[in-house]
């Protein structure tokens, strides 16, 4: 009877052993047929051996699947891919997937790959050819900036990485400051030592600009701008003053309403047809005003949401203690607000970086709009598959890097703990 019992404590040396046993074999399996295309349970018939490791290694973790066991590893691994028949299946399933991807994608990436060589003709094998990313990676990372004024796009981006980083280690006091100055002066210098024209530095249109430099430097100073710009958007749309207010969700929703796309192209087409005669603004300009209040449309709801979210006795708590409406904001309200939607606002950021490839469609050449021209030049046909992979690995990088400080950040500010 206990052969055919349910998984439990008392059982549970007898049925661990077993279970793990055949997990082990279910997986085995799949491995040995995916990476040595042999079958250890070629001796059933082929319709049976096909869906035998997925049944063992459901059984494994049925029996497996034992509640309270008193053994740690075993109690999270149930919690968290066995608490029941239908997880079980999906994790095996899942795994099974896995395995079976590894071998060509293996071979793909590494194994058949061509990384030497200068000219197509080099990729001599099934594999990705990575000799087109190193031939080009120049151009991926700098668009047709000149190669002996580079060193300018490096030391623009080093000021920028070199004040971020000291910022994170000083007091609050002086953390202020250095907001201020990325805020207020570093864009102006920045654009102005990329762009030249000063100081004895050479003048690079910025047609000319691309590659990932160029997708920084849009994600920066839309990052920069759209956020506060979304705060006071935000604060606007719950302001009791009608003309504040309406003329804040006029804005919202005039901007949330239109695809970016249909707002790059305006701004690079459309808006200088409405300009005096004799006045020019640069189109990298126009590009980064779109974007940036595009997407402050949408910071401003993700803000918004979280002073909704706020009870109301925290603004009577402020306005008891005599303090006027900015004050209460930025000093009581605000900061309880932002810490809520911290999830948002990454994903506002997220969504930004990634929307940066859309500046192709005016003519402008970041990442992957490099990648599109690098892949039509005569000599690199076919070589898309490799620049698209490459450029979803940085912008990968890019993104993870970002989820990770949101959430370190949400947890440091966590109040929960």
């Amino acid at each position: 009877m206990n052969i055919i019992s349910k998984p439990s404590k008392e059982n549970i040396k007898s049925y661990l052993p077993i279970g793990i046993t055949l997990i082990f074999l279910s997986l085995l399996d799949v491995f040995v047929n995916a990476f040595f295309n042999y079958n250890l349970l070629g001796f059933f018939p082929s319709q049976i051996s096909y869906f035998l490791p997925l049944v063992f290694g459901f059984i494994g973790l049925y029996l497996i699947r034992i509640e309270f066991s008193g053994i740690r590893s075993l109690d999270i691994l149930n919690k968290n891919i066995n608490s029941n028949n239908f997880n079980a299946f999906l994790t095996l399933l899942t795994l099974f997937i896995l395995i079976k991807s590894i071998p060509p994608l293996l071979n793909w990436f590494i194994l058949d790959a061509n990384f030497v060589g200068n000219t197509k003709e080099d990729c001599t094998g099934d594999g990705a050819c990575w000799v087109f990313i190193k031939v080009w990676f120049n151009r991926f990372m700098y668009g047709l900036y000149p190669d002996a004024e580079q060193w300018r796009i490096n030391t623009a981006f080093l000021i920028l990485f070199t004040i971020v980083g000291v910022s994170f280690f000083v007091s609050a006091k002086l953390k202020k400051y250095f907001i201020l100055f990325l805020i207020f002066i570093y864009p102006f210098l920045g654009i102005e030592l990329i762009s030249g024209g000063g100081f004895g530095l050479k003048y690079v249109e910025t047609a000319a600009w691309g590659g990932l430099s160029l997708t920084f430097i849009i994600s920066a100073f839309a990052i920069l701008f759209c956020f506060p710009i979304g705060v006071f958007l935000a604060l606007g749309r719950r302001s009791t003053l009608p003309a504040i207010r309406y003329i804040s969700i006029g804005f919202i929703e005039l901007w949330r309403g239109v695809p970016l796309i249909t707002v790059l192209f305006m701004s690079a087409v459309m808006f200088p047809m409405f300009l005096p005669d004799g006045t020019f603004i640069d189109k990298l300009i126009r590009v980064l005003i779109a974007i940036t209040l595009f997407e402050a449309a949408y910071m401003a709801e993700v803000v918004r949401g979280g002073l909704q979210a706020l009870p109301k006795g925290q603004y009577e708590a402020a306005k008891s203690l005599g303090m006027g409406y900015w004050r209460m904001n930025v000093l009581i309200i605000l900061p309880q607000a932002l810490k809520l939607v911290i999830p948002g606002i990454a994903n506002t950021l997220l969504a930004l970086v990634k929307d940066t490839p859309l500046i192709f469609v005016v003519g402008l050449m970041e990442l992957a709009g490099m990648i599109g021209l690098a892949k039509t030049n005569p000599k690199w046909l076919g070589m898309a598959m490799e620049g698209y992979v490459f450029a979803g690995l940085v912008f990968w990088i890019i993104c993870y890097a970002m989820s990770r400080y949101s959430q370190n950040l949400e947890k440091k500010l966590s109040t929960e703990r």
